[in-house]
């Protein structure tokens, strides 16, 4: 019966995440018309422009790159053991959604030569948490203590961490409050995450260490450098945005393009596999011990 299920929720997966691609590649609709074409048939303005070469193509280069991570974590998922399906699934959820929030970023930035916050801030107000929901799905329930802040436990205070990091980063770089203000109180929803799922060095309010399977160590503690080290790279992209501008210079928007397309391809693939990484690894040991 639970084969049955997992197969019946693995073709159910599929389709919605191949439906979704479907609607990323229908294209977009706009009543502004598009920026001139060059000759060689990129966008005009990024003729003599390295740094706008640069976003554009980043931008191509991040959902070309989620969109193929997203058909790895699929095709993996039936190759590691049934307790860790969800973790690959997450995965894919993942890359799948940053490939077409990114699909739409590049199409708004080759016609119209904007850098798309909105397009952004859906894609992490859905993956982030997501990327949180990556712990307990790898490292099993177990190892996920029952300690509650404000009667909050481990996925409420990474859900409410990633609303507030999320939505201050917004409310910042839209001009809707300061934006030093803005990148503080943001940094504390990150901090939350961090308390909760712990740090390469130490366990977690959230997890516990000692709970955890020693073939799945090492992927949870690569899972946390990226937390803590990986995602230092958002704030330092942060501070070029336009509206923010606690970096003043020509051209904020691209550095800020730059920076976060190089973290999400980083961070979110990198998240998967090392995730799948663990996976294989404790599938094996499973394997082994029958």
């Amino acid at each position: 019966m639970s084969h049955m299920i997992n197969q019946r929720f693995s073709k159910t997966t599929s389709l919605l995440l191949v439906a979704t691609f479907a609607l990323a590649f229908a294209g977009t609709v706009s009543a502004a018309d598009p920026l001139p074409i060059g000759t060689d048939g990129l966008p005009e303005f990024l003729e003599g422009d390295t740094l706008a070469t640069m976003t554009f193509f980043l931008f191509f280069i991040g959902y070309i790159s989620m969109g193929a991570a997203f058909v790895f974590f699929m095709s993996e998922r039936g190759n590691v053991a049934p307790q860790y399906r969800t973790t690959m699934t997450i995965s894919a959820l993942i890359v799948g959604i940053a490939a077409f929030h990114y699909y739409y970023m590049r199409g708004v930035y080759a016609d119209y030569g904007e850098v798309s916050i909105e397009y952004r801030y859906m894609d992490w107000i859905i993956t982030v948490p997501l990327m949180a929901l990556k712990f307990p799905s790898l490292v099993g329930k177990e190892a996920i203590t029952d300690t509650k802040v404000a009667g909050l436990g481990f996925t409420g205070i990474c859900f409410t961490g990633a609303l507030i990091m999320i939505g201050f980063g917004y409310a910042g770089e839209a001009g809707l409050m300061n934006g030093l203000v803005a990148l503080v109180l943001g940094g504390m929803g990150w901090a939350m995450i961090i308390v909760a799922t712990g740090t390469p060095w130490s366990s977690g309010l959230g997890v516990d260490n000692s709970k955890i399977a020693p073939e799945l160590m090492w992927s949870a503690n690569a899972l946390r450098w990226f937390i803590v080290v990986g995602w230092v790279i958002y704030p330092l992209g942060y501070l070029f945005s336009p509206e923010v501008a606690l970096i003043e210079m020509d051209n904020g928007a691209e550095y800020m393009a730059v920076a976060y397309n190089i973290a999400d391809i980083i961070n979110k693939i990198g998240f998967g596999v090392v995730a799948w990484m663990g996976a294989k690894k404790a599938t094996e040991a499973l394997a082994a011990s029958e």
